[in-house]
């Protein structure tokens, strides 16, 4: 039993160099990329919030506020609408009884056309009042976008392979492991003075929606070929 576990042993020094040779010459870096692009979408959120003695009565204004909202808005097929958040809570006084109850409710605004949606918003501030406006990239451009950032990443990473190979004198390499990701974006909101300029005007608003930079990065790492 000892002459085994020695044997073992000793088998397993004479292959640990082995094992950890081909990491010797091994070189993990990043190679990312960006661009940036319109920004082709616009995001709205109006809400309105209505008092009355009783839960059913603030239930009743509400839900007759909603089908107004959305009368309006079959005005504008071109942009894509969708009921909120519902809530009503109860008022109290200072003896803890309660004396009403307050309700509030919710639009969404979705679009690529940005003057039908300040149309839109502007016919809607009848009724509700602007919570928040902000712009982005549309799913399907993005979609597009980081495709295309995708294979450009792929094709740096492996001009920064060759450049590094090079630089260390080696007559190539091998990847060894490589993973893509997009990274995330902020969708950016509307200036807070500009928001309430909107909010407070009933008259169509011109915006600038500005820009959004998208990113990929290639991570990974080569074993450089002697």
């Amino acid at each position: 039993m000892k002459r085994t576990l020695a044997l073992m042993t000793a088998a397993a020094i004479t292959l640990s160099p082995t094992a950890f040779a081909n990491e010797y010459n091994r070189i993990s870096f990043n190679s990312k990329v960006k661009s940036e692009i319109a920004n082709d979408e616009i995001r709205a959120s109006l809400s309105k919030t209505a008092q009355a003695a009783t839960a059913a009565a603030i239930a009743k204004e509400l839900n007759s506020s909603i089908n107004a909202m959305l009368a309006i808005s079959k005005r504008y097929p071109e942009v894509v609408v969708s009921t909120g958040q519902q809530t009503t809570y109860p008022r109290y006084n200072n003896a803890g009884k309660i004396i009403g109850f307050t309700g509030s409710v919710s639009l969404n605004l979705k679009s690529g056309d940005f003057a039908k949606t300040s149309q839109l918003i502007a016919d809607l501030q009848s009724v509700m009042v602007v919570d928040d406006i902000s712009f982005g990239v549309s799913d399907t451009l993005k979609e597009q976008e980081e495709k295309r950032l995708q294979l450009e990443a792929i094709k740096r990473f492996g001009k920064e392979a060759e450049d590094i190979s090079r630089a260390f004198g080696s007559a190539g390499y091998k990847i060894v492991n490589v993973s893509l990701n997009g990274d995330g974006y902020n969708r950016p909101a509307m200036p807070m003075m500009a928001a309430m300029k909107a909010a407070e005007s009933s008259v169509p608003q011109n915006f600038e929606a500005g820009n959004t930079t998208l990113s990929y990065t290639a991570n990974g790492t080569i074993e450089l070929v002697k």
